[in-house]
């Protein structure tokens, strides 16, 4: 029987040594975009300080039909914030669909389910200030909140059922139980149970709705089973799944395409977009 290296198998920056240049990178490139784009930032949904995003608006502004696309950063659920990201709203913005850059708290002062509930709070702020729909996209752990929203039932917040039709997730994690036994955990605190709980595959799946699972293919073997297995789960149980693995990108790279107007896995999420409309 295969053992398997859990702490080798999530630890991104030893797998990607360039990894400082690269968060750097998107620093430098979310500063610029957010110079010169149509935005209102520093936007408050609830009282905690990091319970704020910014919206990016397309040429002309709001639009008065069509969707709100939210992003949801990565960092294991302990690091990182909505500075870091702006830039991942140019490629849906110049298709005309206004963008959140959504913040939220971190572990170890609150716990993955506390940033879940979070998030929930967030789109039905969202559908309160802008009655539209919400496209959600996020990296790594903003790829399990992305498959966590579609999983929600809106319909007991007394909301629209559909209020999240459609995701896509980049590299994410929809089975937290492994990172049970990783240094990980000293921030996140799961137990088993709580693992389980916080997990995208162990709930019923949204059917009706759409997911997107991309993965970079020079990502680790565990990072590709967590898309494959929440592709097929969700796909099996009447959700339109996509498994779009990403031939030689890494954690860290296989987000860059959002940034570009152009590239393909822009036009996946404005079509995603434009099937609700």
């Amino acid at each position: 029987m295969t053992v398997i290296d859990y702490e080798a198998e999530y630890n991104n920056r030893a797998l990607v040594p360039e990894h400082p240049s690269l968060i750097e990178g998107w620093r430098r490139d979310a500063a610029a975009y957010r110079s010169e784009a149509n935005a209102e930032l520093d936007i408050s949904y609830e009282l905690s300080p990091r319970a704020a995003y910014d919206l990016f608006l397309p040429t002309g502004g709001l639009p008065s039909r069509g969707v709100i696309a939210l992003f949801l950063h990565g960092g294991y659920w302990q690091a990182l914030d909505r500075s870091f990201f702006s830039h991942m709203a140019r490629g849906p913005v110049a298709h005309g669909i206004p963008t959140v850059i959504g913040n939220y708290d971190l572990c170890p002062e609150v716990r993955i389910g506390d940033i879940t509930e979070e998030i929930r709070r967030l789109i039905a702020h969202l559908w309160e200030r802008y009655r539209k729909p919400v496209i959600v996209y996020g990296h790594s752990a903003g790829g399990h909140l992305t498959a966590e929203m579609l999983a929600t039932d809106w319909r007991q917040r007394g909301l629209p059922p559909r209020l999240v039709p459609a995701g896509l997730a980049i590299s994410g994690l929809f089975d937290l139980q492994p990172l049970v036994s990783t240094s990980l955990n000293a921030n996140l605190r799961l137990d088993r149970q709580e693992a389980i709980a916080a997990s995208p595959i162990a709930r019923i799946a949204p059917a009706g709705t759409a997911l997107i699972a991309a993965v970079g293919g020079d990502e680790s073997s565990e990072f590709l089973r967590q898309s494959r297995i929440i592709a097929d789960i969700w796909g099996r149980g009447g959700v339109d799944t996509t498994l779009d693995i990403r031939p030689g990108e890494n954690h860290f790279t296989v987000i860059a395409p959002l940034a570009d107007p152009d590239s393909d896995l822009t036009a996946a999420l404005v079509a995603q977009a434009r099937k609700v409309c």
